[in-house]
């Protein structure tokens, strides 16, 4: 046997250090050549450091949670003398498999069946790397259950997930099944007819999945109001050539929804909330998603970040930038991460009201519907009357786990309130 220095491997030029997520071989434990040894994460990716050769893990140098610098010695290995040991460690960075890069060899694994049966493992493990990829690809925690786990004690790895995915997601929308009924999951035949066979792009794939997994991930309720939106839309009509004049913007609807949405969530700091395991994280900073169509037809999620902190003319500004830049396909990343509510216009399109996906892992979202002039009975001192209204439909979908309706119902009403008590003499 040949006892080895294992050093932090090299995940990146620009990468320095990284942390130890948690040992997967622990001391005194034998493995193979490939095995995972470990996960590290870096400021841009985890990784997961397989094994360069079989042999013993003798001691661990660093433990999880530690920062350790790339170099430095993290574990005393002895390889088997027959396999062959690795001349330097240091190599090991070439073999480091990286969740956006190289996806990690599965060993010899029996393909899953579509029609197979599953059972669901009540305590799976998820590591982060696994979370990581079930996050990118839409994978629920019930759906990442139904996956058999190779590692040890049925520890779910890497390769069982990609494995999963390449055998096309069996068990994506399945029920679980008791053992003992023999039932299994049906591979249905549907006729789908014929016709003109249009390619998904990789876009719309990924929207779909987004959606797919949102539906089966959150309990959706959705709740309307409507909204008299008489003087916020006279105080716009006589303002817009103004504003535009002294700001060198366009003032559309958008920015002052975003700004009334903004203030009701600072009354209602909850809607503004992720859902993480058993905990709620309660969002310090208010981000503003809002659902743009590209020139492709697909949709996009510019966000508006700290939306409270921003004046009209500061709002002004940021929604036409990113429209503009959704709309000539030059958003970048940073552009389109880190909303905390998203806000879709369906009426833009001419829909009077719209029951919206929640944009996960967001805990509501709001749609507003097309304005429209209706005949609406208004009460005044001296009685009731008729009169032509600016009228608009708003709905919420809401996530039932932990926005209940009590909540759900006080926000979308102080949404509506703050627009219809538009400040009429607000100067630009």
């Amino acid at each position: 046997m040949n006892k080895t220095e294992f050093k932090m491997p090299k995940m990146g030029e620009s990468i320095t250090e990284g942390t130890i997520i948690n040992w997967l071989v622990n001391e005194g434990d034998s493995f193979e050549e490939g095995d995972i040894l470990l996960e590290v994460a870096t400021d841009k990716v985890d990784n997961e450091v397989p094994a360069p050769a079989s042999g013993k893990m003798l001691e661990h140098i660093f433990k999880a949670k530690d920062v350790v610098p790339v170099g430095e010695v993290i574990a005393i290995l002895e390889f088997s003398e027959e396999k062959g040991a690795p001349k330097s460690t240091s190599k090991t960075s070439e073999k480091t498999v990286s969740k956006t890069e190289i996806s990690e060899k599965p060993k010899a694994q029996k393909q899953i069946s579509k029609s197979a049966s599953f059972k669901v493992n009540e305590n799976v493990f998820i590591s982060p790397l696994v979370d990581s990829i079930a996050r990118k690809n839409h994978i629920s925690y019930d759906e990442l259950a139904r996956i058999s786990g190779t590692g040890k004690e049925g520890r779910l790895r890497k390769s069982d997930v990609t494995n999963y995915l390449e055998n096309g997601r069996p068990f994506q929308f399945a029920q679980a099944i008791p053992e003992v009924s023999g039932f299994q999951v049906p591979d249905l035949k549907f006729d789908k007819g014929k016709g003109k066979i249009v390619e998904m792009d990789r876009m719309r794939q990924m929207i779909a999945d987004h959606m797919v997994f949102s539906k089966h991930t959150s309990p959706h309720v959705t709740a309307y109001v409507e909204a008299d939106l008489t003087e916020m839309v006279n105080w716009r009509n006589n303002n817009k050539v103004a504003f535009q004049k002294k700001y060198n913007e366009k003032l559309t609807f958008t920015p002052l929804f975003i700004e009334c949405v903004a203030k009701a969530i600072t009354d209602f700091p909850m809607i503004n909330s992720t859902l993480d395991g058993k905990n709620i994280i309660v969002k310090d900073e208010i981000n503003i998603g809002m659902a743009t169509a590209l020139p492709s037809g697909n949709l996009i999620v510019p966000v508006v970040k700290n939306a409270d902190k921003k004046n009209l003319k500061e709002l002004a500004e940021t929604t036409n930038e990113l429209v503009g830049k959704a709309r000539d396909n030059k958003l970048k990343a940073d552009e389109t991460k880190g909303s905390t509510f998203t806000i879709s216009n369906v009426g833009t399109f001419g829909s009077l009201m719209g029951t919206p996906i929640i944009n996960q892992p967001e805990a509501a979202i709001l749609a507003t519907g097309i304005i429209k002039k209706r005949a609406e009975v208004i009460e005044r001192e001296e009685g009731d009357a008729i009169e032509i209204r600016q009228m608009m439909y708003l709905s919420l979908s809401f996530d039932h786990r932990i926005v209940d309706g009590y909540l759900a119902g006080s926000f979308l009403r102080r949404i509506a309130d703050y627009m219809e008590q538009f400040d009429t003499n607000r100067k630009i």
